[in-house]
């Protein structure tokens, strides 16, 4: 259904000039019937001028008469000849002056880490055209050796929702074509929520692949009969010599020496 210009004006309006239900009102403009109420209170469109549908042709005021004796009456939007065979315009969104210039970088990100994505779903996501997103594939773009890919949703360029619902879209497309899809492309296939939700796939380092088992030591006979030598006598044990003669020596001449 159709809404007003200036909706939420227009509800300033008819909510200081009517006794509409904030209900009606609601459905009309294309509202919550709570922002109609933060309306009335004052808490919602503070300031804003109230906007006349029935001057601005948009409502009659037998309508809305109609609505006033009957709170189920809904509101219906004037009928406009101008308006008839007018459709919304087609084309690449429309992208602010400030952040047109990181659109390359965006589009560099997305061939890189979406190469699933078809030039159209590109440019229907961050506002701009096939030629440009050629030029950036093929790399022959005027500034490609100054390109950073950057997220388009970290510059503003595209909703993450949006972004996600492309790529489960060409998801689809690969799978009804019957693509073979590598682990790696599906990971990127996924969505924000199921590559969170997702539990981590098991790896073996590269560094231990293949590593087979060693012995710094003897064979394991040698190691056993090393352990069944008798340790009982400590100076058998550690073969210390024996210098009874030359300790009695120096004692007696320590003694002869006193």
């Amino acid at each position: 259904m159709a809404k007003p210009i200036m909706a939420r004006a227009t509800a300033v309006w008819l909510v200081e000039n009517t006794t509409i239900t904030f209900k009606q009102i609601a459905d009309f403009v294309g509202m919550h019937e709570l922002e109609v109420q933060g309306i009335a209170d004052g808490d919602v469109a503070a300031g804003v001028k109230g906007f006349d549908p029935v001057s601005n042709n948009q409502l009659t005021e037998d309508e809305i008469e109609k609505a006033q004796k009957d709170p189920r009456h809904k509101l219906k939007l004037k009928f406009n000849p101008a308006a008839v065979g007018e459709e919304k315009r087609r084309g690449p969104r429309y992208t602010p002056l400030s952040k047109r210039q990181d659109r390359p970088a965006a589009i560099l990100w997305l061939v890189k880490l979406h190469p699933e994505l078809s030039d159209g779903q590109i440019g229907k996501l961050i506002g701009t055209t096939k030629p440009t997103i050629q030029s950036i594939r093929e790399r022959t773009h005027w500034n490609i050796a100054n390109l950073q890919p950057i997220d388009p949703v970290a510059l503003g360029l595209c909703r993450q929702t949006e972004l996600d619902a492309a790529v489960q879209k060409a998801n689809a497309r690969k799978e009804a074509e019957g693509t073979a899809i590598s682990d790696d492309e599906r990971r990127k296939l996924m969505s924000t929520e199921e590559s969170l939700g997702a539990a981590p796939e098991p790896r073996i380092p590269t560094a231990i692949e293949g590593l087979e088992t060693f012995t710094l030591g003897g064979s394991k006979k040698d190691e056993d009969e090393e352990d069944k030598r008798d340790v009982s006598d400590a100076e058998s044990f550690f073969n210390l010599p024996r210098g009874d003669d030359a300790d009695g020596g120096d004692d007696d001449e320590d003694d002869d020496g006193r």
